[in-house]
């Protein structure tokens, strides 16, 4: 009898999930795992937690879908808060794992958990899961991935067509005597709930059906994606942007599902910029894994520790407090919800670190604490970039706020919205 291990990561999800689909068809009997890992949810070095309570709320209800929908197979899902190493070894010894099965990460605290895995007795393979395109698809050796975006796009979009998704595996061929954990309060991972205000743009829940009922809703019951290019820099409301990046940076969303469900779009109805673009920022989250897989730990230009105290400016920033209405709006958006538009989120970090002057990491610390829908590679890859120091360095790249501003909320809705008294 044959018995795998599936450690979830960013993937919760059943659909498109080749780790999962490959460890039912491999093995007799399956077990899946989950971990709370204590580093991602210690106090950063400026003082608040790295993973917030939005986040977290995000991945518990996730979890629980999860756990509900591998039950469903056969499949116990076991969580544990604290070290993943620990938590996988002491799983393997008890229950005499065959091997572990995991999706492939790419950012440099993913990879050294799986670097400690390899130093020990467990058989670990990973499964690239959460991408567009597998890395081996490439039309280019991955040291040739080019430094900016459109040359990659222009490179891949025309000889690379995304895999179909995975339907979501059969049940498992034994049923496991292994019992489902209880999952974690926020309590017991050192975190008091936050609830989200009134005014959001969307108060997303956690997982898969949620993610799958957004795509469904945005693309076929609202048709918003038709118009998705003339709207996608709004700001107020729930369908100005498709919102997937909730459950696509959380894994509850494939990237391939939403690719082919754009494509099924398009032949029932039609195909124009808004629908292609979709597929355009996809490709974009696709640039940023993909440079953090070549580049590794230089991908996060992480310093030394000289931007670990903090800074008036950077205070006032993070507290929605630096007079600027447009920024201090986006601001406490951020704040009271888990969420930023894309157009707020440029704004902001241009001003940070160039009207501020302050250090960029501290903003990108700030938005992994924050956003519910935070994702490592387009985090960094966003502020590196905006910076002038990452993919197609220029120097840093500024933007004029109040002509932003002007654009964007001529009526100042928005921040009458957000800064209303």
């Amino acid at each position: 009898m044959k018995r795998i291990l599936v450690w979830f990561r960013n993937d919760l999800r059943l659909h498109d999930n080749l780790t999962l689909s490959s460890a039912c068809a491999d093995a007799d009997e399956v077990i899946a795992y989950y971990c709370f890992d204590q580093r991602f949810y210690k106090n950063s070095n400026l003082g608040f937690p790295r993973t917030g309570a939005r986040r977290a709320q995000f991945i518990l209800e996730s979890l629980a879908e999860l756990k509900d929908n591998l039950n469903q197979l056969n499949i116990p899902l076991v969580v544990h808060v604290g070290d993943t190493t620990e938590g996988i070894n002491k799983l393997s010894k008890d229950y005499l794992i065959d091997a572990l099965y995991s999706s492939k990460e790419f950012a440099s605290e993913e990879v050294a958990i799986e670097d400690n895995l390899s130093r020990t007795d467990i058989k670990l393979k990973t499964f690239e899961s959460n991408q567009l395109f597998n890395s081996a698809q490439l039309p280019f050796a991955l040291y040739k991935l080019p430094k900016g975006f459109t040359s990659f796009r222009k490179k891949v979009e025309s000889v690379i067509v995304p895999a179909k998704a995975l339907p979501s595996p059969v049940q498992t061929k034994l049923k496991s005597a292994i019992e489902s954990s209880l999952l974690p309060t926020l309590n017991d991972l050192g975190l008091q709930a936050e609830s989200i205000d009134n005014r959001a743009a969307l108060a997303p829940k956690g997982g898969e059906s949620e993610g799958l009922n957004r795509l469904n809703y945005y693309l076929f019951q609202r048709q918003f994606i038709s118009q998705y290019k003339e709207t996608r820099n709004g700001l107020i409301g729930e369908s100005y942007s498709s919102k997937f990046s909730f459950w696509l940076a959380n894994g509850c969303l494939s990237p391939r599902q939403i690719f082919h469900e754009v494509k099924r779009y398009e032949e029932q109805y039609d195909s124009n910029e808004s629908t292609y673009w979709i597929y355009f920022e996809l490709l974009w989250r696709e640039f940023f894994r993909l440079n953090a897989l070549k580049k590794g730990a230089q991908f996060f230009q992480m310093s030394d520790n000289s931007w670990i105290d903090s800074d008036d400016k950077f205070e006032t920033w993070m507290n929605a407090q630096t007079g600027n209405s447009f920024i201090d709006a986006n601001m406490l958006e951020l704040k009271l919800t888990g969420f930023m538009s894309n157009r707020g989120r440029q704004n902001v970090a241009s001003f940070l670190i160039n009207d501020l002057q302050s250090d960029w990491q501290k903003g990108a610390a700030w938005f992994e604490s924050k956003l519910i829908d935070y994702d490592v590679y387009s985090n960094y890859g966003n502020w590196t970039y905006l910076a002038g120091s990452g993919n197609d360095p220029r120097g840093q790249r500024s933007f004029n706020i109040n002509s932003q501003a002007e654009r964007y909320d001529p009526n100042q809705d928005f921040v009458k919205l957000w800064l209303k008294s």
